[in-house]
């Protein structure tokens, strides 16, 4: 198999737990904010799309389709370790989207409003920074430079058309 294609696959099979959060968090929503409506200066602290429920079914869903791989192909560690490294993925993809909104409220836009590379690489960054933080050893082992340079390239292309595609379907409201 061809080099590229294959670090491109590894790259989208080992963020797919991240991947899988990112999109159902958007997907499901919910409706209790987390930053329960509290203001800081002129903005909202995150903004009504950050909410209880949508974190809790995106990392639901990205930790349990990481178990689904798991089962499939042992790509995450031994048991009980690979728990602690789709924690890291699915929460860390949370995080890392939660921390976009507290920036972007703070430059004063409004929620939808684009932060190019921002709004397309928060959630890699959150799952890489707990990985690193807590399953270091398997991180650096699994995401050599190839493939980390892979999935900051062909992240922003799927986070664009999976929302061009929550926006056809109704789910978001603005296309990026």
């Amino acid at each position: 198999m061809n080099p590229i294609i294959e670090t491109v696959i590894v790259a989208i099979w080992l963020m797919l737990p991240a991947y899988v959060t990112n999109v159902s968090a958007a997907f499901f929503g919910g409706k209790t904010p987390i930053d329960s409506g509290i203001f800081w200066g002129k903005n909202r602290l995150l903004g009504e799309g950050k909410t209880y429920e949508g974190f809790l079914k995106g990392f639901s869903c990205g930790f349990l389709f990481g178990i689904f791989q798991q089962l499939f192909l042992n790509s995450f560690g031994l048991f009980p370790f690979f728990l602690v490294t789709l924690f890291c993925l699915s929460a860390g993809a949370m995080l890392g989207d939660i921390v976009a909104s507290f920036i972007k409220r703070r430059l004063g836009l409004k929620r939808g409003a684009p932060l190019p590379l921002v709004d397309q690489l928060d959630f890699v960054g959150g799952a890489w920074l707990l990985l690193f933080l807590f399953a270091r050893d398997w991180f650096i082992e699994a995401f050599s430079l190839d493939v980390i340079i892979a999935v900051i390239i062909i992240t922003p292309l799927l986070h664009l058309l999976t929302n061009y595609v929550g926006f056809k379907i109704g789910k978001k409201k603005v296309p990026w």
